[in-house]
């Protein structure tokens, strides 16, 4: 069968059994359950699928066949498998049989898995209702997943990215139905891409996001290193996002993906020798315009992040793009963020660390985007680049990309084509300058306009209307006069002839 077939095919299996829980549950919390179910079908597929191979290559040998299935990449015993549960499918406590389950799942594979599970909890009445209602969902999800189309085993699928795209595309559709809080663990795939393209993280290199959400940002840098070496880290406070991200990354294959759970700017966990750990690309698509950041502490900050200034207590984008600077290699690393327009403009605090930010030569660039992109939020965002790479005493140039106007409109989301993706990287990259779309800004005209990085100051988009011509339109005020006289006359001989209007005096 041909890949996008099975994608499908996999994807329509898994989206029917959302069925179960819509109208039920809000999708930002059913998302847990299904995703969650999906990974641990996913495991007993691949642990059935090794079984066999090795009782039919030590042909019965339960001494070596053990010996080898313990030193495959998860460890799923027997009662721990999706068939188990499925056999149990009818009992009275079948939602505190799969905690059970997930439990001996993660206790056995604890490098890989230790926590992963424990923000799902399948017994959950406020969540799934009460027992009886919980358990026929449980049983019904537990039917729906037990479909033959929903065969993941390597033999069937070929490979792993198929399991790992349906599951980027369920967070995807999960993410349009959240509505707002889809912004806490998903950004658009056509963002994402744009970002880790722009960025352009190369063989060898290290990769953070520290704020990893489901991880599709990462992903998107992953691919486009174009092989296996490279290193993926991330962080994320959601616990059940955190839990998402990791069971993405090993669907992905990426099994040595670091994915930390804490909140980035109190509590860094990417640290090494008592300092932040230094990467060649940081990206991320930081929660907007944060409220209680941290500021309380900021002025204390061991790591010494906020020392071009502290940013609002009810604005936290500054102190994400802080954070992600200072972790960046110095001499080479590159930063890439997703941040509200608020953030190239505004006064204050925020415009002292913007000043002195591209004083340092550390902004390479800015990006228009749409608006409407992103779910839940219809302002308009836009794309920073920095680079370490620049030297420090320098006054290189910005660029400046105007890509509002470019896209698809969708009836609930816009959507950037690839075509528009092309266009903004190839630009960016070319630093080509393109009336009304991009612009290559000297430091004495940032300088200029007070370090305000405004868009539509170094982007002229404004379109002159057309010139009128008077004299035209003098003849066609003549033109509608006469023709109204014309119908005025006609309708009173009408209103004359019916007896409504009395006939003009002779």
């Amino acid at each position: 069968m041909p890949n996008g077939q099975l994608r499908s095919e996999i994807f329509n299996v898994v989206w029917k059994a959302c069925d179960t829980f819509r109208g039920v549950i809000d999708p930002s919390q059913y998302k847990d359950y299904i995703l969650t179910l999906l990974f641990v079908k996913y495991l007993s597929d691949i642990r059935k699928s090794k079984l066999a191979e090795f009782e039919k290559k030590y042909a019965g040998d339960q001494v070596r066949i053990d010996r080898a299935m313990s030193r495959e990449r998860f460890t799923v015993e027997a009662d721990c498998t999706f068939e188990a549960l499925y056999a149990r499918r009818d009992e009275n406590d079948i939602g505190q049989l799969i905690n059970t389950v997930l439990e001996k799942i993660e206790d056995a594979n604890k490098s890989k898995l230790h926590n992963v599970f424990r923000n799902i909890d399948f017994n959950s009445e406020s969540n799934l209702g009460k027992t009886r209602q919980r358990n026929q969902r449980l049983k019904t999800l537990l039917e729906d997943f037990g479909s033959e189309k929903l065969d993941l085993r390597p033999e069937r699928i070929g490979h792993m990215d198929i399991v790992g795209d349906v599951y980027e595309y369920l967070i995807a559709r999960f993410a349009a139905q959240a509505g707002k809080k889809a912004g806490e663990f998903y950004t658009p795939a056509e963002v994402s891409e744009t970002l880790a393209r722009l960025v352009a993280p190369q063989d060898g290199d290290r990769i953070c996001d520290p704020t990893c959400g489901s991880g599709s940002l990462l992903i998107k840098a992953a691919r486009q290193v174009g092989s296996t070496n490279f290193s993926l880290y991330g962080q994320e406070m959601n616990g059940s996002t955190w839990a998402l991200c990791k069971m993405n990354m090993f669907l992905h294959a990426f099994d040595a993906a670091r994915i930390e759970w804490e909140d980035t700017i109190r509590e860094p966990q990417l640290v090494e020798n008592d300092a932040l750990m230094k990467f060649d690309i940081v990206i991320a698509n930081p929660p907007f315009s944060l409220d209680k950041w941290g500021q309380e502490m900021a002025a204390d900050d061991k790591y010494g992040r906020f020392s071009r200034g502290i940013p609002p207590k009810s604005k936290g984008d500054w102190a994400f793009i802080s954070h992600m600077i200072a972790t960046a290699v110095e001499g080479k690393g590159r930063v890439g963020v997703v941040v509200p327009h608020g953030v190239l403009f505004r006064g204050g605090q925020e415009g002292k660390i913007r000043e002195e930010v591209i004083r340092e030569n550390l902004l390479a660039g800015v990006v228009g985007l749409p608006s409407n992109l992103f779910y839940g939020a219809g302002i308009p965002a836009a794309l920073m680049i920095f680079d370490k790479s620049r030297p420090r005493d320098g006054r290189d140039p910005v660029f400046f990309v105007d890509a509002s106007r470019d896209f698809e409109q969708g009836t609930n989301q816009n959507k950037l084509r690839q075509q528009n993706m092309d266009k903004i990287v190839d630009t960016f990259h070319a630093r080509k300058v393109i009336e009304k779309y991009s612009h290559s800004a000297a430091f004495v005209e940032i300088e200029e306009n007070d370090f305000n990085l405004n868009i539509p100051r170094y982007v002229d988009t404004f379109e002159p209307e057309p010139e009128v011509d008077m004299a035209a339109v003098q003849q066609d005020i003549v033109r509608i006069e006469s023709e109204l006289a014309h119908t005025q006359a006609q309708m009173r001989k009408y209103l004359v002839e019916l007896g409504f209007a009395p006939a003009e005096a002779e």
